[in-house]
């Protein structure tokens, strides 16, 4: 019995999909974001995002932070674009009216309940791949935050809570306190 034929979908796929559909293009195959959201990704989402503009701007900082929906085109292959819950770019030649060609500086994403395997394996392995520095995965359920430095050869996470300070490690002098954080 010959193996069923894999549909290999590309960016022109990606951008044919109607603008209320959120999906991801990962080495051609199309994964769809069903659920909605929860408030405490939203907020966990709003509370990072704020926090990491203000200290750009206070810095007149050159990088940019865009929140989800963000398309990001991580390989030249067009067939692999993700929306991150949040991208950190600090070189603006990646940026175009689509979102980012090529890997962000810093990306975190916020854990969905209904497939944590696809932040702490896939995006892990596909962010290291790509050239991404440094990697941040909130889980919401067990309040905790894996940092990975991406430029390391060693690739093993720091691991805090939502007690703790974190040094994010693409800027000399920025910590985020996930206690001062409206969590």
């Amino acid at each position: 019995m010959p193996m069923p034929q894999r549909n290999i979908y590309t960016e022109e796929d990606y951008y044919a999909l109607p603008e209320d559909v959120r999906a991801e293009l990962i080495d051609g195959e199309l994964i769809y974001n069903q659920a909605s959201p929860s408030r405490i990704h939203q907020t966990i989402l709003s509370e990072l995002h704020a926090t990491i503009h203000q200290y750009i701007k206070s810095k007149n900082g050159s990088c940019h932070i865009y929140p989800a929906p963000f398309a990001v085109q991580l390989k030249e292959d067009r067939k692999t674009i993700v929306e991150p819950d949040i991208s950190v770019i600090c070189d603006s030649s990646k940026l175009t009216d689509k979102g980012c060609t090529g890997a962000p500086d810093w990306i975190i994403e916020i854990v969905s309940p209904g497939n944590p395997g696809h932040d702490y394996i896939r995006k892990l392995n596909l962010y290291a791949d790509t050239g991404v520095r440094e990697y941040w995965i909130v889980d919401s359920r067990t309040e905790q935050i894996f940092v990975y430095c991406l430029e390391q050869t060693d690739i093993k996470p720091q691991v805090y809570t939502f007690h703790d300070k974190i040094k994010v490690n693409i800027y000399d002098d920025f910590w985020i306190d996930f206690e001062e954080l409206d969590l």
